[in-house]
């Protein structure tokens, strides 16, 4: 259980594109889920990717763990997206339509961008068990899914955002609100 130091937007591992896991359930991959938690619960992370922490392996948590949890402070005004644990994902979009809408991540701190995404997704993939994953998500949940499996492309959200006035500092886009980023 640690806290790991999140790499900022510029580190060379955010860039590059994350290998598939290929044993499930070892100590390791145990570990590794475990402080990537650790590392997002601390900074109240809607999700994290493991190249966020320097492992360059397709593994994304996200969501929180009971039904009952407070909203995320970073997003509150979203929809409580349940914990997942998700390895060697496959995202389809469900239909053609897209929203945009305002994100922020814990690798580009003190920033918010609006950002395209689809608005239904399937997903799947695997647990930490090697469980299958296999959902059909929409809203914040398939938002979420994206950005953090964007990570394992080597993609940070700026580089989705359509038009850079849309991207800047959360305090002087948000400056009367109280929304915690970093």
């Amino acid at each position: 259980m640690t806290i790991q130091t999140v790499l900022r937007m510029g580190e060379p591992c955010l860039l590059a594109k994350a290998s598939p896991v290929v044993q499930f359930n070892t100590p390791e991959l145990n570990l590794l889920i475990q402080d990537l938690e650790d590392t997002m619960h601390h900074l109240n992370g809607a999700g994290i990717a493991a190249p966020q922490i320097g492992v360059s392996l397709q593994v994304v948590i996200f969501g929180q763990k009971s039904a009952s949890a407070h909203k995320n402070p970073r997003y509150p005004d979203a929809d409580v997206v349940p914990y997942t644990v998700l390895i060697n994902p496959t995202l389809t979009p469900m239909g053609l339509e897209v929203e945009d809408g305002w994100e922020g991540c814990l690798s580009v701190p003190s920033m918010r961008g609006i950002v395209p995404r689809y608005t239904r997704l399937h997903y799947a993939g695997f647990d930490q068990y090697g469980n299958a994953i296999d959902r059909i998500v929409s809203g914040f949940h398939a938002r979420v899914v994206q950005h953090e499996c964007d990570h394992l492309d080597g993609i940070l959200y700026p580089m989705r955002i359509k038009d850079l006035k849309d991207f800047g500092f959360t305090d002087v886009f948000f400056p009367n609100q109280d929304i915690q980023d970093d």
